[in-house]
């Protein structure tokens, strides 16, 4: 081959490989402006004109296994493909009028008046609760400094205290009760067991559930009741159901039905009236305690549901699922207040801190993610552990000095306070735990976001953790069938 054939060859082979790289990038150009597209593209939210919709599309209207949030995003990536169409999909049934096309579920008369309870029942707490935040913010540096390192310093001396085996299959979520004297347990076996600690001896066990158990809760007035008619527990499993028990009955007080797949983390709202449930059917749901009935049917995630939980103030409820995205809501008026966007994998774990501005998530990518939602963004990420976030809890403190059930803050420059009384008020939120499944919990300061202490257990993944209201103890609860409690050095009960 001369040196003209080379040249050709060559310069051919160059040309080959500049339009290759041409119908890359504007292949790359497509994608973006179909999901420029699809960000533009308008579609309703009732599933029935969802179905109408792809069957004008000449589309099956549904597929295997495919749910309503599926069938939605699917009908949204059609149109986005046809540039045609974008137009088109604003007037989905353009001979209906607008108020059919409303983005938004009718509630009922119950749920209404719910709302309106929720907000009579959370503006003055949130009230008192900023008026103390302002207070503690005239505390002198020199003090806070003190107290820091007392705090810290005691965290720094957590040890394994004691270990029990729980139950025949893992445990799934381990909770304190408020009084700190009992630790109620949730396993796969079904089974709901509270113990007395740190005794470890049973005190009771819960059976009615028919599959495992993924989330429990306690009232958060939970007492150790005289009556078959208190509620003092919660639990959800996957046999689909919500059960609410008493301390004095094996059997549940009520079975509350409606979800369609397994139910996964479960709460109280703060006022005790409320259970929220989140589930593996796409959506997270309010029941009613007293009545035992549904009010609230929440979508709003393309995947399954996996945690939720509720401020201190009780207007807000965060959901966080397999999507990797988390939604913090509006309790009384039903929109959605933010939208938690930054995991990569599916979330498994959150929590509100005291402050009542500031959400943990933790999941799958092995990170903790602080969000601030009065900035509307993420204030810090977290590398926490080498394997599933599995449990977040921030330290709430039981405190009569903390809780927001009084009608007025508490001076924290008050010369009348001890230095304990005003430790106890200050240490509240000041530090969260985290599970993982690497085996590990750890300790981690919420104010700069430093680890303050790492625990190992005696198994392989940790599954949940909690910290009790009068800060002595951490649960740690496994996939190897136990629970671990852990104290500060010197610790007696």
């Amino acid at each position: 081959m001369n040196f003209d054939e080379i040249e050709e060859a060559t310069g051919y082979e160059q040309g080959l490989a500049a339009q290759y790289a041409r119908e890359e990038t504007q292949a790359l150009l497509d994608e973006l402006e179909r999901k420029k597209r699809a960000r533009a593209v308008a579609v309703p939210t009732d599933d029935g004109r969802v179905k109408k919709r792809l069957r004008e599309l000449a589309e099956p209207i549904t597929l295997f296994g495919e749910r309503a949030a599926d069938r939605r995003a699917r009908l949204i990536q059609l149109l986005s493909r046809r540039g045609d169409d974008v137009g088109d999909a604003m007037e989905v049934d353009s001979d209906d009028s607008e108020e059919q096309e409303e983005f938004y579920t009718p509630g009922s008369l119950d749920l209404l008046e719910a709302r309106r309870r929720i907000a009579e029942y959370s503006l003055p707490r949130a009230q008192i609760r900023v008026m103390r935040q302002r207070e503690e913010a005239r505390i002198p540096l020199t003090r806070i400094i003190e107290m820091r390192r007392r705090l810290f310093t005691d965290l720094k001396t957590m040890q394994d205290i004691a270990s029990q085996v729980g139950d025949e299959r893992p445990i799934s979520q381990v909770r304190f009760s408020p009084n700190s004297k009992l630790l109620a347990t949730g396993s796969w076996s079904g089974v709901v067991k509270v113990w007395d600690v740190p005794s470890c001896e049973l005190s009771s066990t819960h059976r009615g559930h028919s599959d495992r158990i993924g989330g429990v809760d306690w009232h958060p007035k939970a007492t150790i009741s005289q009556t078959p008619s208190q509620v003092n527990l919660v639990s959800g499993a996957a046999d689909g159901n919500v059960h609410l028990w008493s301390l004095d009955s094996e059997l549940p007080l009520a079975v509350l039905r409606g979800h369609r797949a397994r139910v996964v983390r479960v709460c109280f709202h703060p006022c005790g009236n409320y259970v929220v449930s989140a589930s593996f059917d796409g959506t997270w749901r309010l029941w009613d305690v007293n009545t035992s009935t549904e009010l609230l049917l929440q979508s709003g995630h393309s995947k399954e549901v996996f945690a939720v939980a509720c401020q201190i103030d009780g207007s807000l409820v965060a959901s966080a699922g397999l999507d990797a995205f988390g939604r913090i809501w509006d309790l009384r008026t039903g929109r959605t207040a933010m939208v938690l966007n930054g995991h990569v994998q599916p979330i498994y774990a959150m929590d509100f801190s005291p402050n009542g501005y500031q959400v943990a998530t933790g999941g799958a990518d092995d990170t903790i993610r602080i969000w601030d939602i009065r900035a509307l963004s993420a204030v810090t990420t977290i590398p926490a552990h080498r394997s599933n976030v599995a449990d977040i809890r921030f330290f709430h403190s039981s405190s009569p000095l903390v809780t927001l059930e009084s009608k007025q803050a508490t001076d924290m420059t008050d010369s009348t306070l001890s230095d304990d009384q005003v430790y106890e008020r200050y240490r509240s939120g000041l530090y969260f735990a985290s599970a993982g499944y690497d085996g590990l919990v750890k300790i981690w300061s919420a104010d700069d976001w430093q680890m303050v202490r790492s625990l190992t257990a005696d198994a392989e993944k940790v599954m949940s953790v909690d910290l009790s209201p009068d800060g002595s103890l951490l649960a740690a609860g496994s996939f190897s069938r136990n629970y671990q409690l852990f104290a500060a050095e010197g610790y007696s009960r």
